[in-house]
């Protein structure tokens, strides 16, 4: 049914990815960068399908009564259900749960013994998660399209990612409300009866068929927790109401209890990222832990947005070929539909129970050469869908030029310059007549699509001409609020240290290359703070890291820290507008702040507001920030979109190499 649309509603479209994981009210969290290529169109745990798994079987003579559970995963769908790229406005087979679909479809022809669950992150993400928050809100008793779209597959379970809290739990429990199947959280407390606040696990009484046609029922416990990052990434909603406990720790907790009533077998859905050997309370990445819990037999993970069977190799006790981890099957699909992962449990009977006698797990990409998709998932989220679309073709000013993040990460960028303009023209009608009016008012912004993590076509790109509600999701893609924060010149340039760890140091002696991006720093992190002026020194070492511990204390890679051409008194009080991600962290200089207020307001939709005030925008940037002067001529290099190649021809300092791969090339850079 399609809807009047109004250009005053608030914005509706969302971000793909965390996406961070952890992410700002992404990918708050998520989370987790540059994934290449990694994982060919199906990494085999074995090398082998189930078919060819039971020829041999039979050649070799196998036990009548022997079961072969067939588990499946998803995860990170991030609203990706139609394939169809909101952000282009135009169909793509390289994403979208209906291509999953299909396999999902394969799969089950395969062995009948299937369950499949959902790993989170599944109701923000595009534009469809944002339409059904703002333009097109729950109805009493409607079934939330994205977990319609679940229902559609027959989805025995689901579990929380981070992106569910992103709109407030009272949003979240009427999502839940109407879903046919448990959709789990283990370390989620209620903060006042310290109960858990989801349901924490289920157990699946599932009917297999052993290998001779005889009939039995296994029990299949299921448990999902969450990144505790959660408490961070979305404070604003969830301080006071809720506590998240380490999730390792309460995977261990549960499983005896989960044993207890019956299961046979226990499936973790880790909505965590990988992790690796070691263990610290309350981290967000802890997957790897997990395969070290006495008592959990597999594992769907995700928030990495990566792939496994096929990165991680370099932690201990990884066998790729069988897709496990000390031992334990793990499967890690990708993001948006991108993958389906296939977990293979080979179970026989002892006495009344079942016992695991061999354990693989693979990876099986969509098909994105064809149209081919699940069309009950097309059918389940049509109107939804319909509606988004119509809503972000709405029209809200023109631009003069295109508007482009390619080169965000090495010069001061339109995309971020076009966002500091809106919040500052924001900022200063709510601060108008109030105590902090004639403070000094300054705007961070960073560059959100920059490829990374989510591939060499991840870049803001808007062309000449007409901007629409989509091209705004273009250039703000997090759900994130408008916050202004009361600091000192001091905390300014401790906030820019922070942010300078996007950049590795380099030496000027050295005379190969130098990649001098830092692929492990989350560009959402790279703040560029306008109405100041400041140079980034990147032959010193990073003063933090980046999650904002001091490593270099002695550190100085912000230079000239300038406003209006004189040099920042280390007590001088400022404003600076952000978003409730960055207020509610845990960033230098920013964790200092003496006042923070809360305008409750989208920073996206400030930005289609000063669109529509100005009409058309001219996107140029004020290169308020360079690098700092070198000595020599290092030869730097870094990586962007292929797509870039023509432009860097206008670009002074860059030059274009070669292409490499997932539509990335390799660029020259030459510190001016």
């Amino acid at each position: 049914m399609s809807k009047k649309l109004s250009l005053t509603l608030a914005a509706s479209v969302l971000a793909l990815g965390s996406l961070t994981a952890g992410a700002p009210a992404i990918a708050a969290g998520d989370y987790h960068e540059v994934v290449k290529d990694k994982a060919p169109k199906t990494v085999k745990g074995n090398g082998k399908s189930y078919k060819e798994r039971m020829d041999k079987w039979k050649k070799n003579g196998g036990k009548p009564k022997e079961v072969e559970l067939q588990i499946l995963g998803t995860s990170d769908l991030h609203t990706n259900f139609v394939n169809y790229d909101y952000y282009r406005d135009a169909k793509s087979n390289s994403l979208s749960l209906a291509k999953t679909g299909v396999l999902i479809e394969e799969a089950r022809e395969e062995n009948d013994n299937t369950l499949l669950f959902d790993n989170g992150d599944l109701i923000q993400g595009t534009p469809f998660g944002g339409y059904k928050v703002n333009v097109d809100p729950l109805e009493d008793d409607e079934l939330h399209p994205a977990y319609a779209a679940l229902e559609s597959l027959d989805f025995d379970a689901s579990t929380l990612g981070n992106h569910e809290f992103n709109f407030g739990l009272d949003y979240l429990d009427d999502a839940l409300e109407e879903t046919a199947f448990p959709v789990l959280n283990a370390n989620v407390y209620d903060a006042e009866t310290g109960e858990n606040r989801f349901t924490p696990y289920t157990i699946v009484d599932k009917k297999v068929t052993d290998r001779k046609g005889k009939k039995h029922t296994i029990q299949v416990g299921v448990i999902g927790v969450v990144a505790p990052g959660i408490m961070g990434w979305d404070r604003a909603h969830l301080e006071g109401e809720v506590i998240a406990e380490d999730a390792a720790d309460t995977v261990e907790k549960f499983i005896p209890e989960v044993k207890k009533a019956g299961a046979d077998v226990v499936v973790v859905l880790s909505h965590s990222g990988m992790g690796d050997e070691t263990h610290t309370d309350k981290e967000d990445d802890i997957t790897y832990q997990l395969t070290e819990v006495e008592g959990v037999d597999a594992i769907i993970t995700g928030h990495n947005h990566d792939v496994f069977p096929g990165s991680f190799s370099e932690l201990e006790n990884v066998d790729q070929e069988k897709g496990t981890i000390n031992g334990v099957p793990v499967v890690m699909p990708g993001k948006f539909g991108s993958h389906l992962g296939v977990i293979d449990l080979t179970l026989e009977p002892r006495g009344k129970k079942w016992r695991i006698t061999n354990g693989e797990a693979e990876l099986r990409a969509i098909d994105s050469t064809t149209d081919e998709v699940a069309e009950q998932v097309i059918e389940a989220v049509k109107e939804t869908h319909e509606g988004t679309v119509e809503y972000i073709r709405s029209p809200v000013g023109e631009t003069t030029a295109p508007i482009n993040s390619y080169f965000s990460l090495v010069q001061d960028d339109p995309s971020v310059q076009i966002v500091n303009n809106a919040q500052l023209w924001y900022a200063e009608q709510q601060l108008a007549g109030t105590e902090n009016a004639e403070l000094p008012l300054l705007s961070a912004a960073a560059p959100f699509k920059a490829g990374g993590r989510n591939g060499g076509d991840y870049y803001t790109n808007i062309e000449t001409g007409e901007i629409a509600i989509k091209n705004v999701a273009d250039l703000y893609v997090y759900d994130n609020t408008v916050f202004v924060l009361k600091l000192t010149g001091a905390d300014l340039k401790e906030w820019l240290e922070m942010s300078a760890g996007q950049f590795k140091q380099i030496d000027p002696a050295v005379t190969g290359e130098q990649t001098f991006i830092n692929d492990n720093y989350r560009t959402y992190n790279f703040d560029v703070i306008d109405g100041v002026t400041y140079d980034i020194d990147i032959t010193e070492p990073a003063k933090y890291d980046g999650e904002g511990a001091l490593v270099n204390e002695s550190a100085e890679r912000i230079e000239n820290l300038q406003y209006e051409g004189t040099a920042i008194d280390p007590n001088q009080e400022f404003l600076v507008v952000t978003n409730n991600y960055r207020a509610s962290g845990n960033f230098p200089g920013v964790r200092n702040a003496t006042e923070s207020i809360d305008f409750a307001y989208e920073n996206r939709q400030a930005i289609q507001d000063y669109i529509l005030e100005v009409g058309t925008i001219d996107p140029s940037a004020d290169g308020n920030w360079q690098f700092a002067p070198v000595a020599g001529n290092p030869n730097l290099v870094f990586e962007t979109s292929n797509s870039a190649k023509s432009l860097a021809e206008r670009e002074p300092a860059i030059q274009y190499i070669e292409v490499t791969q997932n539509g990335f090339a390799k660029y020259g850079y030459t510190i001016q």
